[in-house]
């Protein structure tokens, strides 16, 4: 699970004085699908922030006062996540800097490790904030008696830290990983968290800056995986995101856009009543890139309507040529903020679905909480159009965001898919417990059908069974499969 900071609608990243990490900061949250805003001391000084991601800057000499009307104003409009410049936090990223800068000059070889923890807001929605600011600083005393001497570990934000490696990175991943991996005792119990890590080793001629965003990049790049939790870093000029973006154009007029499904099963039954609709891009040099990648690039390349419409009309061409053994199942399709923001997208993509033949009674569109954010009014609209021509609607990833319940409220719904990191919670402590089974109650009470998202063992499906779970979708049954896995796995059950 993501940070309790990921799902903020707005990032207010101060960079003044500290502008490396500050450039760090801005690639993670703009690769997020966050907007974000940067305080700097000039206006030529933003010019590297924006190109990074950033959506806007304010340059000046900036106080308190002026800076908290900012805040004050922009809250009224929505969720602002204010990165604060503390002493301690600037401190430990200069002294990072000089260190990376010192060992560069000297001709050494040196190693840069980007760490974020993870699951903290089940952490804060269970035990409170006191207890998050517990278990982040005793993360840190962990990482650096793993991290050894001849390290510099630096708290870059709330969640997310540096660590200056001098040498090669491997041997100390391991024991940074089993360190994080521990449960942490503090007041009220022990408290598990989840991590993900990204490595840069530095290359030849390669200055800090161009550490800073490899070691960043491969941390994106773990934040969005489905199974490692460690990356490490490609060459820049293979894994950039503006690199990525140049070979998007490719990708969305070839064929380097691959779409696999996900079964969804029904708990009573045992039997695969849908699939979830997944793109991959088989990159030439990289391999296959998820979704989050595919659309980051696409937003660096300005191709993200583009791609959204590419990914939809290959689905739906693929899903009105399954053989009659998969002709019942229904198939789920992600639709993007940006897709739900289009002036009279709820016609343009019922044409689309009729153009292909795919019934629209049979069609599932999903869109995450987190997407709606900014534009929950005019998602409410779309979607009422798409749900009342006959498609159903689901909300993916419930539980990952600050807004759950004004959703459930406003948008017209049809199923509830639950977040992986409260599926796989649901084994954990009672409180976890408590909170799956409230999820799935409000959705049973407002007549909206269940599905847990990221099931992977036994034991996980029967307490969601327990609980009053009617479908799933993990690895407990399959992962994301080409369409003649797909046809092979239904026709094996019958």
């Amino acid at each position: 699970m993501d940070s309790p900071d990921q799902h903020r609608a707005i990032v207010i990243i101060d960079a003044r004085g500290r502008e490396p990490a500050a450039l760090c900061e801005v690639r993670v949250a703009a690769a997020a699908g966050r907007a974000v805003l940067v305080l700097t001391d000039t206006a030529e000084a933003a010019v590297p922030f924006v190109a990074a991601g950033a959506a806007g800057f304010l340059a000046g000499p900036h106080g308190e006062p002026a800076i908290a009307t900012m805040l004050s104003t922009m809250r009224a409009a929505g969720p602002v996540d204010r990165r604060e410049t503390s002493a301690v936090d600037g401190e430990e990223g200069r002294r990072l800097r000089a260190w990376l800068d010192a060992r560069i000059a000297a001709g050494g070889s040196c190693a840069l490790v980007a760490v974020t923890l993870s699951r903290l807001d089940l952490v804060n929605a269970a035990h409170g904030r006191e207890r998050v600011d517990a278990v982040i600083a005793l993360a840190q005393a962990r990482i650096a008696d793993a991290a050894g001497p001849d390290t510099v570990v630096a708290r870059i934000a709330g969640d997310h830290f540096l660590i200056g490696l001098d040498g090669p990175p491997i041997t100390r991943l391991g024991a940074i990983g089993a360190a994080l991996a521990r449960p942490f005792a503090v007041e009220g119990g022990p408290i598990l968290i989840g991590h993900r890590i990204g490595v840069a080793g530095q290359a030849p001629g390669e200055d800090a800056d161009a550490l800073l965003r490899r070691a960043d990049a491969a941390l994106a790049q773990a934040r969005v995986s489905a199974g490692a939790t460690v990356r490490m870093a490609a060459p820049e000029e293979a894994g950039s995101l503006d690199a990525l973006a140049a070979d998007l154009h490719h990708a969305v007029t070839g064929d380097g856009i691959a779409i696999l499904f996900q079964p969804q099963v029904e708990i009573a039954s045992g039997r695969i009543v849908g699939v979830e609709a997944l793109a991959r891009w088989q990159h030439p040099r990289l391999g296959s890139l998820g979704a989050d990648t595919l659309f980051a690039a696409a937003d660096r390349a300005d191709l993200g309507i583009a791609l959204s419409d590419h990914i939809q009309e290959l689905t739906l061409r693929c899903a009105a040529r399954w053989p009659r053994s998969l002709a019942t199942l229904r198939l789920s399709l992600n639709l993007t903020a940006a897709d739900l923001a289009r002036p009279g997208f709820a016609r343009l993509f019922l044409d689309r679905v009729d153009a292909s033949g795919f019934p629209r009674g049979r069609l599932t569109v999903e869109v995450t909480e987190t997407g709606l954010i900014l534009e929950l009014d005019c998602a409410a609209t779309v979607l009422a159009e798409l749900r009342g021509a006959g498609c159903r609607v689901a909300i993916d990833d419930f539980g990952t965001g600050y807004s759950s319940l004004a959703y459930l409220k406003a948008l017209p719904l049809d199923y509830l898919k639950i977040d992986k990191a409260l599926a796989r919670d649901i084994v954990g402590n009672p409180r976890d417990r408590v909170v799956v089974r409230g999820v799935i109650d409000i959705a049973r009470g407002l007549g909206l059908a269940v599905i847990a998202e990221g099931v992977e063992t036994a034991e996980q499906l029967a307490r969601l069974t327990a609980e009053g779970c009617g479908s799933y979708q993990g690895f407990l049954r399959a992962g994301a499969l080409d369409e003649a896995a797909l046809i092979a796995m239904v026709e094996n059950e019958r």
